[in-house]
């Protein structure tokens, strides 16, 4: 049985369709496409456009030369189900419910039902809207993407599956995870890449008169590194296991190419914002072979709160709207694409609905303009005393409870009380190779203070949830 807060949510769609109306808002062309092609352990910088040169990304690097680049953009979280939480809520995955990994077991639930979701409130804005990729965010009817705001669904709900066969293998038993509409399939043998793409352009056909919304969690290049005969052949003189990371970021941009490539053909591309987008830094676990992404001059990966683990390659790209080829240096967030595609689109956001993050369009048009964070929280983990943490005020970064599976070349070894509490000064050290926490005390105590402001107010909020449970 759903909460309250369900009730609260539906009643809230249909106020904002009943606005949409009163306001004389139609399904004109006038208001852009939204696509978000969000990939999953892309390292912070590995694209051209971000300074590789081991690894081909033509397509990456042309959507930059159409749009905006991001230098600074870290990610809600630095695993994959807290950061889908962060892009599809606006909020910090703690108070979305979502603090860490949702299972990949059926019957589980994830995300609360009562979260408003970005493909909520553009379908009550007039947008058809369909997920494609991976989910990440809830194994129940009532937490899959079909009940979460999306006409149309296709993928699997778990965090990875086999690329032919279909099949999550990385905790037994062995399941099949596939499905559309809520109702599972069978494709035995189909690469997933191609049954992806072609889910892709079938919606964006139908919808090319818009205006239509795209979520495309394309789980690549996540574990199992399953690159096409192409790429491999290509990178078959790399380092293991870079070799197979890299074959596998190529080919996931070779598919971003035929979705630009379709949009060209269809006459929309000039109609339709793209967002590029990794969910958090490279993987070194086990079943990634260690490693084979990077994170540049970063410290930190997939599951750390060092830069390295947050900060991702991010492009917008709305030609003939936005600037083009330009980067921006400000600290944005992942939480922000809720609110810059709302005001992008002209949706209209109930009145009271909180958000943790902010509209970046202001960003994306003027290099010169502010960050709209002059501090920022992530929080990875639901029990606050063992709970990962980060807050941010200006280039002072303070982490809790952190650790790290790789220590970059020359890093020291984090000790008892760098575990405990480290705090960094990205200004002049963005490698965080230093912990000044024993230097600046009055720092350390100004954001331990901030800390506690940003973990009680999601305290509370959690707590009001339970007590509107039925």
């Amino acid at each position: 049985m759903r909460s309250r807060h369900s009730s609260v949510r539906r009643l809230l769609s249909a106020a904002l369709l009943g606005l949409s109306g009163a306001l004389g808002v139609s399904a004109g062309a006038e208001r852009p496409n939204v696509i978000i092609v969000y990939t999953d352990d892309q390292g912070s910088v590995d694209a051209g456009c971000y300074g590789a040169t081991d690894i081909e990304t033509p397509n990456i690097d042309r959507l930059a030369a159409t749009g905006v680049r991001f230098t600074q953009m870290l990610a809600p979280s630095a695993i994959c189900s807290s950061s889908r939480a962060g892009l599809m809520t606006g909020r910090f995955p703690a108070r979305a419910g979502v603090p860490a990994n949702v299972s990949s077991d059926r019957g589980r639930p994830g995300m609360p039902a009562s979260e408003l979701t970005i493909a909520e409130l553009l379908k009550a804005n007039g947008y058809a809207t369909a997920h494609v990729g991976k989910w990440h965010l809830g194994y129940t009817p009532e937490t899959m993407p079909n009940a979460q705001g999306f006409d149309r669904s296709f993928g699997h709900m778990g965090g990875c599956i086999d690329n032919y066969s279909h099949f999550f293998y990385w905790s037994g038993p062995n399941r099949h995870d596939l499905w559309k509409n809520g109702e599972e399939i069978w494709r035995d043998g189909e690469y997933f890449g191609d049954l992806m793409l072609a889910e892709v352009d079938a919606f964006i056909t139908e919808r090319k008169d818009g205006p239509f919304f795209l979520y495309w969690a394309i789980n690549w290049p996540h574990y199992p590194l399953q690159g096409t005969a192409k790429w491999r052949e290509k990178y078959r003189d790399l380092p293991h296991p870079r070799d197979k990371y890299a074959t596998f970021v190529s080919t996931t941009d070779e598919y971003l190419g035929r979705l630009l490539d379709r949009l060209e053909a269809l006459g929309i591309r000039g109609n339709t914002l793209v967002i590029f987008q990794s969910d958090h830094g490279h993987s070194v676990e086990e079943r990634t072979f260690g490693g084979g992404g990077s994170a540049g001059p970063y410290r930190g990966h997939k599951g750390c709160l060092f830069e390295g683990g947050l900060r991702v390659p991010s492009v917008v790209s709305l030609p003939g709207t936005l600037p083009e080829g330009e980067a921006r240096d400000q600290l944005v967030t992942g939480c922000d694409w809720w609110p810059t595609i709302a005001e992008l689109t002209g949706a209209k956001i109930p009145e009271g609905h909180r958000l943790d993050g902010a509209s970046i369009a202001g960003v994306i048009r003027d290099a010169k303009a502010p960050s709209p964070h002059a501090q920022f929280y992530w929080q990875l983990g639901g029990d606050p005393s063992k709970a990962k943490w980060v807050v941010r005020d200006g280039d002072w970064k303070l982490l809790g409870n952190t650790s790290e599976n790789v220590r970059p070349e020359g890093a020291p070894e984090l000790t008892a009380a760098d575990r405990k509490l480290f705090l960094a000064d990205l200004a002049t050290d963005i490698g965080e190779t230093r912990n000044l926490a024993a230097e600046k005390p009055e720092i350390v105590e100004r954001l331990l203070k901030l800390k506690e402001e940003y973990a009680s107010g999601i305290g509370k909020d959690l707590a009001e949830r339970e007590k509107d449970r039925p």
